[in-house]
């Protein structure tokens, strides 16, 4: 019997994570203002919850192959939805750094926790199933930008609303708990648990993580800018770039399972990534804007469903580590989401922008020409 409830309740743990995240960054100019804190300060702390969100996610890893996903992800998502005030009841740029440190610790942790529960939901059901999970983070954020937009056009106080977010959260995650999959017991044969070892599967697939989270992370913080700067937009036609990706983003990733059933996922990800690379070399080449936000939306259709394959086979390398296997991977392709957007600012210091594209497009199809090794299929190891 399939276990849908777990896939429901992980759903849910998916698009809580996207809500709790997308209240905060929807209230950030807020909280700028409130705590007092520049551009340039608002980037250090950024950097802050991005580092601590990296130590949360080397910790969470050991603990699940301890635990089992189940209790770490419920600790995780009720202490994250319990950090997500923090922020707001801040009134200077050290209360705030200290706040998103803890908020960036306990999303690096449900980041893994998530990822290893769809994994072990994927394993029941015996088909791919692990890249609606991650439409339903971006559903959840877009929940989050529509209810955030909406609390600070009626002058709510920010304070308020993320401490009502806080309350959903945590009565969300306990709500959840029950339905999600618990550990399975170790055979009675099994070997006593060692380090897990790094191996060059696992080093490949964070290393292709890396590769399209950092093309991702372009996409984020440096389309509107592309169109705005490179082709004289304005800023609100600008935005549309951005919009256009994320919708292909989101959209896509509810049909990929489907494909990567049909295909495999080695054959799918070499595929969507070189769509990936066509579409941002398009959007560089683009002579004005309209092909431009077409071009962009073509580059998130490429990516939309190829992170999550690699996400699922790093859960699968060996059943007894999954947790530290998927931590490795994910903590790797998040330095790859954080990297990217200094990597294109660093180089436009000597080149143009679209011309720094050229680093995430060769990006798309390393992965591209890669994923058929890296996605082999392979038995799961259990020792």
């Amino acid at each position: 019997m399939l276990p849908t409830r777990a896939r429901t309740a992980t759903f849910g743990v998916f698009a809580l994570n996207g809500f709790l995240l997308g209240m905060w960054i929807v209230n950030i100019p807020t909280i700028k203002s409130r705590t007092g804190v520049d551009q340039a300060e608002l980037g250090l702390l950024l950097l802050v919850l991005g580092a601590m969100a990296w130590i949360g996610m080397q910790l969470a890893g050991p603990a699940i192959d301890r635990l089992g996903s189940r209790p770490v992800v419920t600790f995780a998502a009720v202490a994250l939805a319990l950090a997500v005030p923090g922020p707001a009841l801040a009134t200077s740029g050290t209360q705030l750094a200290v706040a998103l440190a803890v908020v960036g610790f306990f999303n690096g942790m449900v980041d893994v926790a998530q990822n290893a529960q769809a994994v072990v939901v994927e394993r029941a059901y015996g088909r791919p199933i692990m890249s609606a999970f991650h439409a339903l983070f971006s559903l959840g954020g877009l929940a989050a930008s529509v209810l955030g937009g909406s609390l600070i056009a009626l002058d709510v106080d920010v304070r308020v609303t993320l401490t009502a977010a806080a309350v959903i959260g945590v009565v969300a995650a306990l709500a959840l708990r029950s339905s999600l999959l618990a550990a399975a017991a170790p055979e009675p044969d099994a070997a006593p648990r060692t380090r897990a070892p790094w191996t060059s599967r696992v080093v490949l697939l964070g290393l292709l993580a890396f590769a399209l989270l950092l093309a991702e992370g372009v996409a984020y913080d440096w389309s509107t800018v592309h169109l705005h700067d490179s082709l004289g937009s304005s800023e609100t036609i600008a935005a549309f770039a951005y919009g256009a990706f994320s919708i292909t983003m989101t959209a896509v990733r509810l049909v990929a399972d489907r494909v990567v059933a049909a295909w495999g996922p080695a054959v799918y990800v070499s595929r969507a990534a070189l769509v990936g690379a066509v579409g941002l070399l398009g959007a560089a080449l683009a002579p004005n804007a309209a092909l431009a936000i077409a071009a962009w939306a073509v580059f998130g259709i490429g990516l939309a469903g190829c992170v999550p394959q690699f996400f699922s086979a790093a859960g699968n390398v060996d059943a007894s580590a999954s947790g530290t296997y998927l931590a490795r991977v994910t903590s790797m392709g998040y330095l790859g989401l954080l990297a990217g957007p200094s990597l294109i600012g660093l180089l436009t210091n000597w080149v143009s922008l679209t011309t720094a594209f050229a680093l995430p497009i060769v990006g798309c199809l390393a992965a591209g020409l890669l994923a058929p090794r890296a996605l082999a299929p392979q038995e799961t190891s259990r020792t």
